[in-house]
């Protein structure tokens, strides 16, 4: 079965944040093929990953970049289905040049843009949109959401046991 999840990220110094969007896919069961691609370095490169993601299977294609952060916008731009935007920060802008690169497109090139350094939201954002039609994993979201509440449940119960006490007003 071929990746249902494109990540393309312009260069490995994104990778840390993007690995967090390909940890929740793979926890969710999700098939994902990462990459990494400059499209200002690389453009013959480029197309040609925009233009096959739909016959490689890809249904969400999450685009990571910083400064100029052309590349999800480029995706939006060829690929026909969606794009996420991962703005990463920056040290010249504390990543508001990526974020407003990213957010700010023009009619009828969306792109969904999570916060900067939001590689977990944008897994989980893909996610959520291949769930509209696969309710397995709608199922496996539900489950994830479950385990999130859980962990902050007993993150509260710990603080009880050190002597503070959780307060409801």
């Amino acid at each position: 079965m071929s990746a249902k999840v494109g990540i393309v990220m312009g260069s490995d110094s994104d990778l840390a944040v993007m690995r967090k969007a390909a940890d929740v896919l793979e926890e969710l069961g999700v098939e994902f093929e990462m990459t990494i691609i400059s499209a200002h370095r690389e453009p013959d490169v480029f197309f040609e990953y925009a233009k096959s993601a739909e016959q490689k299977g890809f249904k969400v294609i999450i685009a990571g970049a910083g400064m100029a952060a052309h590349l999800p916008g480029m995706c939006a731009a060829i690929f026909p289905m969606p794009v996420i935007g991962v703005p990463m920060h920056t040290t010249s802008l504390g990543g508001r040049d990526s974020l407003y690169s990213i957010v700010q497109m023009p009619s009828g090139i969306p792109v969904a843009t999570v916060a900067i350094n939001g590689g977990a939201n944008a897994g989980i954002l893909a996610a959520k949109i291949l769930a509209t039609s696969d309710s397995a994993l709608l199922d496996r979201l539900k489950a994830y959401s479950e385990k999130m509440k859980c962990e902050v449940e007993a993150k509260a119960a710990k603080l009880d046991e050190v002597g503070y006490k959780n307060y409801t007003k």
